[in-house]
């Protein structure tokens, strides 16, 4: 008679075999083999003690992501635009960015609600530097606690100043640091088909885009959309630093975020139209966000504001799926190399992708809404 395995004895296991020897072995002989060391972070309560939301910080936050979600509604006709650096890596000059950003902003606000970028982790497809997050000194030492010490001082100081913020949310732990001060998160087209991601999005508190793939299909955006409005619970930390399980209900303000791929762009009107068939047939609300950038404007920042017009010239001509547009603009044009020096970069110039001037910002912000100002409202 063969007995069951919760019936034998601890001197019978199963496991045991009479020609092998038990060897005597640690935990240091199989646990983190390639790991160099561990440093224990402040907790996000912590960090939000010491850098805590003014009212005029909520203010800005609560107003910004329920304007966002009307638009997204359509009860608020205004679009959307989503525009700043690439990514942050000097304050000062992300703070001089702002400051002209939020003047723009209030003469253009009845047609153009302006949200800033401000992009603190960047996704690599090998290495190169991760974001101010990752590495604030520019230099390879990787000061993360400083790092977000800085990030949340400069999305507090933006908040402040009275603009809405944009990010994209990367690293699944980071949103308990800073998520507060956001009103518009992005998955980026590397992270849009992870389920961590997905379920990561499900619980934040603010609107949502996805990005389609890097081969330009939308299969991965209109799945992570359907994922993103239910309830999802996975590990995660909580605002004490704890490890837990986070069960969340569901984002309802998830929509699709066209930025090209495969070698092309996807915001002429064909596939405007056939991205809006695609939510449709799954169920899904056909608002659609244009990136300029990436391969919609093959990773040149002068077409940028060519690929704006013609998404504005598409909404003059009748759409009315699209909800807004993505811009990377900084002070200065184009990007630059990092330097073994970061005192030797250019000032106000992008150190990862090109971005179009502030001319440039200007002059496409002002032309769109001269061609809107009027039509928006009926739409």
């Amino acid at each position: 008679m063969v007995k069951r395995l919760h019936q034998l004895e601890p001197s019978q296991s199963p496991w045991q075999h009479p020609c092998r020897k038990l060897i005597s072995m640690n935990n240091d002989q199989v646990n983190n083999l390639n790991v160099e060391s561990f440093s224990v972070l402040i907790t996000p309560q912590g960090l939000k003690d010491k850098l805590p939301l003014s009212n005029a910080a909520m203010q800005t936050i609560t107003e910004g992501r329920q304007v966002i979600r009307n638009i997204l509604d359509g009860s608020d006709k205004r679009i959307i635009v989503v525009i700043g650096p690439c990514s942050i890596h000097d304050v000062d000059a992300a703070m001089d960015y702002a400051q002209r950003l939020k003047e723009l902003s209030a003469k253009i606000d009845d047609s153009i609600y302006v949200v800033m970028r401000v992009y603190f982790e960047k996704p690599r497809t090998t290495v190169g530097w991760k974001g101010l997050i990752n590495d604030p000194h520019l230099n390879d030492s990787f000061e993360i606690e400083q790092g977000l010490f800085t990030a949340r001082k400069l999305l507090l100081d933006l908040s402040n100043l009275g603009l809405p913020l944009a990010t994209e949310a990367l690293d699944p732990i980071s949103p308990q640091y800073l998520q507060d001060l956001i009103s518009w998160s992005a998955i980026g087209a590397r992270t849009t088909e992870s389920q961590t991601h997905r379920e990561m999005s499900s619980g934040l508190s603010c609107a949502v885009g996805f990005k389609n793939g890097t081969d330009g299909g939308l299969a991965v955006a209109t799945n992570a959309l359907k994922s993103v409005s239910h309830s999802h619970s996975f590990l995660g930390i909580n605002a004490g630093g704890e490890v837990a399980i986070i069960k969340t209900k569901g984002n309802q303000y998830g929509h699709l975020v066209l930025r090209g791929g495969g070698g092309k762009p996807n915001y002429d009107s064909v596939n405007i139209n056939r991205s809006e068939k695609a939510l449709e047939s799954a169920g899904l609300k056909a608002n659609i966000m244009v990136d300029c950038s990436h391969e919609n404007s093959s990773k040149d920042p002068a077409i940028q504001p060519l690929v704006a017009q013609n998404v504005v010239n598409q909404i003059v001509e009748g759409n009315k799926s699209i909800i807004g547009l993505m811009i990377e603009s900084n002070i200065g044009f184009g990007n630059q190399p990092m330097t073994e020096d970061p005192a030797d970069l250019r000032y106000g110039v992008s150190i990862t992708d090109g971005c179009i001037d502030w001319q440039q910002t200007e002059d496409c912000l002002l032309d769109m809404h001269a061609k809107l100002k009027d039509l928006l409202p009926k739409r």
